[in-house]
């Protein structure tokens, strides 16, 4: 099967890893077209139109005419333009998929993506976080995937020999929805009673600066929001203790995914939860290495990349 992801910004660099993912672990064929880059994260790309030529721009064409699967992420459909080729004109006998990452506009106003999927009898539609599935009911959710085995993901050597400081990192992409400044304030609080926690805010870096950063740190501080992000799946794979704000819905769909209901993250919904569990930390070393240990082991036997893409795989193969 040939599967040509089309997004105009590559959602945290989760299309780009789908596509490598297909490539690498099955016998179908992937390729990524994209039109934007957004931040300044320098996600990997493939077919990147600003970046192309004429022969890019005919490769792009050729890949249109003879995709089996057109995949479209986020709010791109078939009526967006990728330079002069508009997908529209090379859809019929696709295999059409909707995939949302929770954009504003999607979270905004869902009901106008249901009713216009609906009136063209669209239903092969995918999600990439289980809390979506109460915007879009009609929807599976697709996990995210990160490759476990690439170096920078893998937990960095000697990290709990020092007994220094506790190391906790940050990478907020929007701090308005990721609770960076709730998470500054139980920092500073701690801090004010001299327990010194060393805080790094990875903000606006590229995504191999940002993987390089985060492996040196003991704690992940991903947000409060009730879901996890991309930002959960690169810490507990590169082995450290992950904290979230993982609600009962979500625990539920992960637990139905992974198999177990032994989840390695640890939860803090509120900033009183957050200090408890940044305190922990601080004062019991051993905990956080034995979370950090859990959460490496939980992403090779539950959620790695190939498990995660055959699902996709899955899903393909399913279509209609």
């Amino acid at each position: 099967m040939r599967i040509l992801m089309l997004a105009i910004n590559d959602p945290a660099g989760t299309a780009i890893q789908f596509t490598k993912a297909i490539n690498r672990h099955t016998h179908h064929s992937a390729r990524l077209v994209t039109l934007e880059s957004r931040y300044t994260h320098s996600w990997e790309t493939d077919l990147h139109i600003p970046d192309l030529g004429p022969d890019g721009m005919e490769e792009v064409t050729i890949l249109m005419q003879e995709a089996d699967v057109f995949h479209f992420h986020m709010t791109c459909d078939e009526n967006q333009a990728f330079g002069h080729l508009l997908p529209a004109d090379f859809i019929q006998g696709k295999r059409i998929v909707h995939h949302h990452h929770g954009h504003h506009d999607f979270r905004s106003n869902p009901e106008s993506f249901r009713s216009k999927y609906a009136s063209l009898g669209r239903r092969n539609l995918l999600v990439s976080t289980p809390d979506l599935m109460k915007l879009l009911p009609e929807a599976r959710w697709q996990p995210n995937l990160v490759p476990i085995d690439d170096p920078l993901l893998k937990p960095m050597w000697g990290r709990f020999d020092d007994p220094g400081q506790l190391k906790i990192c940050h990478s907020p992409t929007r701090k308005d929805l990721k609770n960076t400044d709730e998470f500054l304030d139980v920092v500073n609080s701690i801090n004010k009673r001299k327990v010194h926690l060393a805080v790094d805010l990875i903000d606006d870096v590229p995504n191999t600066e940002c993987l390089a950063r985060k492996r040196r740190n003991h704690v992940l501080f991903d947000h409060m929001q009730g879901y996890y992000g991309v930002s959960s799946l690169e810490g507990l794979s590169q082995g450290l203790a992950v904290i979230a704000g993982l609600d009962e819905w979500n625990r539920a769909r992960i637990t139905e995914f992974a198999g177990t209901d032994d989840l390695p993250w640890t939860v803090a919904r509120t900033k009183d939860e957050l200090e408890e569990k940044l305190l922990e930390f601080a004062f019991n070393r051993p905990a956080c290495e034995a979370a950090g240990n859990k959460g490496r082991e939980f992403m090779e036997t539950r959620w790695s990349d190939k498990r995660v893409v055959n699902r996709l795989v899955e899903f393909y193969e399913s279509l209609q």
